[in-house]
């Protein structure tokens, strides 16, 4: 068993002990984080997304915050602000919540578009400029993001741009009988979390990180992606297909994904365990996000490996 195949099952199981029948979409998580993306979990409250972030930043070893998003947050409230002071003579920078290595922008889609568009410099450049001055944030550096479905009151529905710069998108979903009856008759999650001890350090993700980009990708695989990604830019009921940038960032996601396997090349189960959350928020049209990830299916289903 390789190291990495060792260390993310011993997270998965680990995070897996406070959000309970839900190994798959852990998997996800790790995933996309040690692919160095940002994640959106979206689903109703009480599905565990808070969780979730808790757990990973706890397991990880990571510092963290939590932005509670609201419709009255500026954006100043989350990258900062410089304030006089009077003793000596001069702006002194008070850091605002974003300068951590995991953020958690809880219920992000209940803050005005303004405010939302204070992370776009911070999650792709992973910096911030305040005053003309640009200041560099933590590395590693995440952000987490939660979303409640746009149906609910209060929501503003999060631009193609800002949906664009989530690496992957997750749903939680309601625990099967079985994962539900054993959240039922054990303790409140929030105590285990209390509990959480870190798997890894920050040296050792940073590693994992630099060997993701040594995972192989053959010939036929690239052919094999390239065709999926032509599929989705010929299906009528999408106003647009899958964009290079969306093509590359399920390469690495693949390759993220082989590397939690234990093996150091991708192979086509590995695109198909990742076209999904990586792609399906990065399409519009076909009405719902379940006609979408109906499609999506259909694809994968249509196209040939060979």
């Amino acid at each position: 068993m390789s190291a990495v195949k060792k260390i993310s099952d011993a997270l998965v199981a680990r995070i897996g002990d406070i959000l309970i029948g839900k190994d798959q979409e852990i998997r996800l998580a790790l995933a996309c984080l040690f692919a160095r993306g940002h994640l959106l979990i979206e689903d109703l409250p009480g599905m565990g997304k808070t969780t979730l972030a808790q757990a990973l930043a706890g397991a990880l070893g990571l510092s963290y915050t939590r932005i509670q998003f609201t419709s009255d947050l500026l954006p100043a409230d989350i990258v900062g602000v410089s304030v006089y002071d009077r003793d000596n003579g001069s702006f002194e920078f008070h850091p605002g919540p974003i300068f951590s290595q995991l953020v958690l922008a809880d219920e992000i889609n209940r803050t005005t578009p303004k405010t939302q568009s204070a992370l776009l410099e911070s999650m792709s450049e992973g910096q911030v400029s305040v005053e003309g001055e640009t200041r560099q944030l933590p590395q590693p550096f995440f952000v987490i993001a939660t979303q409640n479905p746009v149906t609910q009151a209060g929501t503003f529905p999060l631009p193609e741009s800002q949906l664009d710069r989530f690496l992957m998108r997750i749903k939680l979903g309601y625990p099967d009988p079985a994962a539900e009856r054993k959240l039922l008759a054990g303790d409140d999650p929030r105590t285990r979390l209390k509990k959480l001890k870190a798997c890894i350090n920050e040296k050792t993700l940073q590693q994992i990180q630099q060997q993701i980009t040594r995972v192989k990708a053959s010939d036929s695989l690239i052919d094999y992606l390239q065709r999926l990604l032509q599929q989705t830019r010929s299906i009528a009921e999408l106003n647009d297909g899958v964009s290079p940038r969306g093509g590359m960032a399920l390469l690495q996601c693949a390759r993220a994904w082989a590397l939690m396997d234990g093996r150091q090349y991708v192979i086509p189960e590995d695109i198909q365990a990742c076209l999904i959350p990586v792609c399906g928020h990065r399409l519009t049209g076909a009405g719902s996000d379940q006609e979408i990830i109906s499609l999506m299916q259909q694809v994968l289903n249509t196209v040939d490996i060979i």
